[in-house]
């Protein structure tokens, strides 16, 4: 999975478009990332800049992004309604994909770190990024806004955790800057099919954390329970990590519950989908769709479908496409308008666009025959064997999918799910290397072109090459490796699947043993290339050792489905 963060940075400029764009520029230029979302605001003087991408060039750009920020912005100038304490006032990291809350965390105070030390801004960290409990609360490191930190600079316990110093001309103009880590916040409504504010507010009651006062006498109107401290007493909500209100919206004469899941971990959406429906259902209301404000992660979606799908007791082990199907529809996304994952879904925001229709895989069928025929030597028998691979742990997952769902076989759907979710993980990583044998194969011709007037050219020229060589004999292994796995799932559908399709559990298994010595082969005839002969002798032995494995799990797979026949 390809690591994958978010962030977030809140520019104390919502008025110039000119200093706005140069710091976006800074952005737009940075390679590995992509920007989503430019929104300033004339009443706060405040704008919202969202981008993601790799955690490497996200951390380097959002450095680049808040020095360019406070050399263009001079605080001693801003007045706005939001609170703020810097050019850059916060700036934080959010995991998407392949990384934690905590590895993000870590990032956060490395790049607090360097905007200290590199561009002389100080820096609190907040959130996951703090140092202490209370600093975890933005509002504790910000208490006071700009105006407070001359004092703040100079008092212990007050300074930030990094760029300490007395204020200064330069902390003067850029500020002081929070840097920090939280979980992705998913802003959604759920629609109702009541036009009442106050019973749209009654359910928000009922899920918020925060939940409703404990009044005496009526629940409604009654006068609101105090402790010793004289403190408001709460009954807390049943949602961890939300925040709700009720609201009528004249553009769809419907109210809505409002939501903020500020811990998608502990209330994931389809968790809140399901806890509103059945407080609304309560007070005889239904919730008829949900409607998402901005962008949410996949995970989010294929977790809601997995979750529906399970409910139903069917197989989670499906191409993804048909998960976000079972997701949008059973959480009513397309309820007000249509609903367009490729417009919502983060990862799919931030495909490359100049990417999108040469991949292999994208091909059709007939596109893909064809473009293998051709007198370019790429794509070729490596590709050629990721694809076959995919298709044998394709036809296992259809055996344990058709099994999952067959008549009087109901108490055993998850078993075949289960085997149904490794095909699919199989079938996602070959289709994967189909493209990646075809670029190994291309770095080499790449390496092939470069300089050769020098001794050094020659030299640096000869590197390349062998480099690209090793890489382009470690893909095909990998293929191998990966295409091997299908024979333990054909030889279980051919088992223990639906009788019916013994024969498709049979024909993966073959097509599992293409994959494999085609692959092989590819390993050995790249290995002959390299000049580091123990290498080459290692994964030579290691592609010799896979293809003898196959060939009796293909053997003994054949073996089962002949006897069914």
């Amino acid at each position: 999975m390809n690591r994958l963060i978010e962030c977030v940075p809140n520019f104390s400029e919502g008025r110039n478009m000119d200093v706005i764009n140069q710091i976006t520029d800074v952005i737009r230029r940075s390679q590995g990332v992509k920007l989503l979302d430019v929104d300033p605001g004339d009443a706060t003087n405040r704008t919202v800049v969202t981008f993601v991408g790799s955690p490497e060039a996200v951390v380097e750009t959002a450095f680049q992004a808040v020095k360019r920020a406070g050399e263009l912005i001079d605080m001693r100038q801003h007045h706005g309604a939001h609170p703020r304490m810097g050019a850059t006032d916060v700036c934080p990291l959010i995991p998407i994909a392949g990384i934690t809350l905590e590895e993000c965390a870590e990032l956060a105070r490395k790049l607090a770190e360097r905007i200290a030390n590199e561009a002389g801004i100080p820096c609190y960290c907040y959130e996951a990024a703090a140092f202490t409990p209370e600093r975890r609360n933005l509002a504790v490191c910000r208490q006071g806004e700009y105006e407070a930190l001359a004092e703040k600079l100079s008092t212990e316990g007050k300074q930030p955790d990094f760029g300490a110093r007395p204020f200064d001309e330069q902390v003067a103009r850029t500020g002081c800057t929070a840097v920090g880590a939280r979980d992705f916040l998913i802003a959604t409504n759920f629609n109702l099919n009541t036009t009442s504010t106050r019973r749209a507010n009654a359910i928000a009651f009922d899920v918020r954390e925060k939940g409703r006062p404990v009044r005496e006498g009526n629940p409604i109107t009654g006068t609101p329970k105090k402790d010793a401290n004289g403190k408001t007493i709460m009954q807390p909500g049943t949602l961890k990590g939300t925040k709700a209100i009720g609201w009528y919206i004249d553009e769809y004469k419907i109210a809505q519950v409002s939501m903020n899941i500020t811990d998608i971990n502990a209330t994931p959406l389809h968790v809140a989908f399901d806890e509103v429906s059945r407080c609304a259902q309560n007070r005889g209301i239904r919730v008829t769709g949900t409607e998402i404000v901005g962008l949410v992660p996949k995970r989010t979606l294929i977790d809601a479908g997995k979750y529906f799908l399970e409910k139903q007791h069917r197989s989670t082990g499906i191409p993804e496409s048909d998960i976000l199907e079972i997701a949008i529809h059973s959480l009513g996304l397309d309820d007000l308008k249509p609903f367009n994952p490729k417009e919502k879904v983060i990862e799919y925001m931030i495909e490359d666009d100049a990417e999108a229709g040469k991949k292999l895989v994208d091909l059709t069928v007939k596109g893909f025959a064809e473009e293998t025929s051709r007198e370019s030597p790429a794509p070729g028998g490596g590709t050629i064997a990721a694809y076959m691979g995919a298709l044998g742990a394709a036809l296992g997952a259809m055996v344990a999918n058709l099994s999952s769902h067959k008549p009087g076989w109901d108490d055993r759907w998850h078993e075949f799910s289960v085997w149904a979710d490794k095909g699919q993980a199989m079938v996602a990583e070959l289709l994967h290397l189909v493209d990646e044998d075809t670029q190994a194969f291309n770095r080499i011709m790449a390496a092939f072109g470069l300089p050769k007037k020098t001794d050094e050219d020659k030299a640096a020229r000869s590197a390349a090459i062998q480099e690209a060589t090793l890489y382009a004999t470690q893909v095909p292994l990998r293929t191998m490796k990966e295409a091997f796995k299908a024979f333990e799932l054909c030889r279980a559908m051919a088992q223990e699947g639906n009788p019916n399709s013994v024969s498709d559990a049979g024909v993966g298994a073959l097509a599992a043993r293409a994959a494999v010595l085609g692959a092989g082969m590819n390993v050995k005839i790249n290995a002959s290339s390299l000049k580091d002969r123990d290498t080459a002798e290692a994964l030579i032995a290691e592609a010799n050792e896979l293809i003898q494995k196959a060939n009796q799990e293909e053997a003994e797979i054949t073996k089962i489905v002949e006897s069914k026949l």
